[in-house]
């Protein structure tokens, strides 16, 4: 399945990254590609994590767009 990421910068220059279909899958880095990197292990491991529980993937279902602010 292919998941939607956000990204956000922080004011400190750190990076945050979640995925806002995977309730609980989030993390913090230095770099964006640390962050990028992280969050793939993250997700990775929060759905296997459901699979041997026995808890339903959730589906994606996050669009992403964007709009023009004058």
């Amino acid at each position: 399945m292919r998941y939607v990421v956000i990204f956000e910068k922080s004011a400190d220059g750190g990076w945050g990254a979640y995925v806002p279909d995977i309730p609980g899958c989030f993390t913090l880095a230095d770099t964006r590609d640390e962050a990028s990197r992280f969050i793939r292990e993250a997700a990775a491991g929060h759905v296997q994590l459901m699979r041997d529980r026995g808890q339903a993937i959730p589906m994606p279902t996050t669009v992403v767009d964007s709009i023009e602010v004058a």
